[in-house]
C-alpha cells in the first residue's frame, strides 16, 4: 500500500468525518482518479512531435496514453475531423497515488518561483484542475533529450459533492495551497 494510502485511511479520513459531521465513513471524499492530458497542435503540422508528447506521458504517469482527435474541423487552424491532436492518461488506484505523492512532494516544488498553486481551480462539483506549464519538473524527464517544451492539464476527479470539501481532502493530503 502506498504512503498516501495509508495517510488517507488512518489520518484524513477520520478528520475529515470529524470536521464535516458524516455519518458514515463511506461518506467521507476520496480521490477518484487523475487524468493528464497533454495538447499538441503542432501534430496538426507534424505528426511525429505527437510521438514525443506520447513517449513523455508514458514516462511521466507509467502507463500508455491514449491519443486524442479533433472531434471538428477548423479551417482556420488547417485542423480536419479525426486528426490525432494530443494525449490523455487516466491514472487509477495504486498508480494514481504514486503519481500525486511524486506530483506533491517532488514536481510541483521544482516549478520555478514556485508560491503553491491557485485555490480556485476548482470546478463547482469537487474535482480540481491544474495547469503545469513545462514537463521538465517530473524526474523522469530526460533534459537532453527534450526537443521542446510543453505543458499539461492534471485534474484531480474527487468524490466530493462541494469544492469546499474537495479542498479539505487535498490540503490535507499536502497539497500546496497559494495563501491569499
Amino acid at each position: 500500500m502506498n504512503r498516501l494510502q495509508e495517510k488517507y485511511l488512518n489520518e484524513i479520513m477520520p478528520a475529515l468525518q470529524a470536521k464535516f459531521q458524516y455519518s458514515s465513513v463511506m461518506e467521507a471524499p476520496k480521490i477518484s482518479k487523475i487524468t493528464l492530458n497533454i495538447g499538441v497542435g503542432d501534430a496538426v503540422l507534424n505528426p511525429k512531435v505527437l510521438d514525443d508528447a506520447v513517449s513523455e506521458l508514458t514516462q511521466i504517469s507509467g502507463q500508455k496514453p491514449v491519443v486524442t482527435k479533433a472531434k471538428k474541423s477548423i479551417a482556420s487552424f488547417k485542423l480536419r475531423e479525426g486528426m490525432a491532436i494530443g494525449c490523455k492518461v487516466t491514472l487509477r488506484g495504486e498508480r494514481m497515488y504514486d503519481f500525486f505523492d511524486k506530483l506533491i512532494t517532488i514536481a510541483l516544488p521544482r516549478v520555478r518561483d514556485f508560491r503553491g498553486v491557485n485555490p480556485k481551480g476548482f470546478d463547482g462539483r469537487g474535482n480540481y484542475t491544474l495547469g503545469i506549464k513545462e514537463q521538465l519538473i517530473f524526474p523522469e524527464i530526460n533534459y537532453d533529450k527534450v526537443n521542446k517544451i510543453r505543458g499539461m492539464d492534471i485534474v484531480i476527479v474527487t468524490t466530493a459533492k462541494t469544492d469546499q470539501e474537495a479542498f479539505e481532502l487535498l490540503k490535507l493530503f499536502g497539497f500546496p495551497f497559494r495563501k491569499n
